[in-house]
């Protein structure tokens, strides 16, 4: 989708676009989280889990999965990036402008969505590529209070965000444990 961007290098700062919005919506990073991270900030192990430090606000720790990583490990290469740079840089190693963002993802939306799909807003802003991440991470299991760690944000907003991921049906209540938890204790008659 994001093809035309990859060709990149420091004299091309557009290549930097497609890893940049695949780092998003892997990391569930916003976007000026993640155009504020730097080479040293990721921990990239080929074929395995990495992991982003986020130093922004309180500083969190994020995985980064094994697809992202490679991503990030060629996208470092092909840039010829070092230690202190910024891991998504733009000309002259400046930090990565929004225009610059924005329109590959206007671009993108046009090409893959429906004139349907982009009259409704439908992924209308780049943070949508991060609330994705975050609603894929609770489909997958990872707890709310995990979620919301990793994304920066409380519990409760995870909770009022994503609501249909907290369903009653979806929850297989013990009810015969809960009738023992719940019993009142033995009450000695006056």
């Amino acid at each position: 989708m994001f093809a035309p961007f990859w060709n990149g290098s420091r004299r091309n700062p557009r290549g930097v676009v497609f890893p940049f919005l695949a780092f998003i919506a892997g990391t569930a990073l916003s976007p000026g989280e993640a155009a504020s991270v730097r080479v040293h900030d990721v921990m990239l192990p080929e074929g395995e889990f990495g992991e982003v430090l986020v130093r922004v606000g309180e500083g969190r720790r994020v995985p980064v999965s094994p697809d992202i990583v490679g991503v990030l490990r060629r996208w470092i290469d092909e840039a010829d990036l070092e230690f202190e740079d910024l891991l998504f840089p733009a000309e002259r190693g400046r930090p990565l402008a929004s225009s610059e963002y924005k329109r590959a993802w206007r671009q993108a939306r046009q090409a893959v969505l429906s004139p349907g799909e982009v009259q409704a807003g439908l992924g209308e802003q780049v943070s949508s590529l991060r609330d994705s991440c975050l609603d894929r991470w609770l489909e997958a299991g990872v707890p709310a209070w995990g979620v919301a760690e990793w994304g920066g944000v409380s519990a409760s907003w995870v909770a009022v965000r994503y609501p249909h991921r907290f369903r009653l049906e979806d929850v297989e209540i013990d009810w015969d444990h809960l009738e023992e938890i719940l019993r009142l204790p033995d009450i000695p008659k006056r």
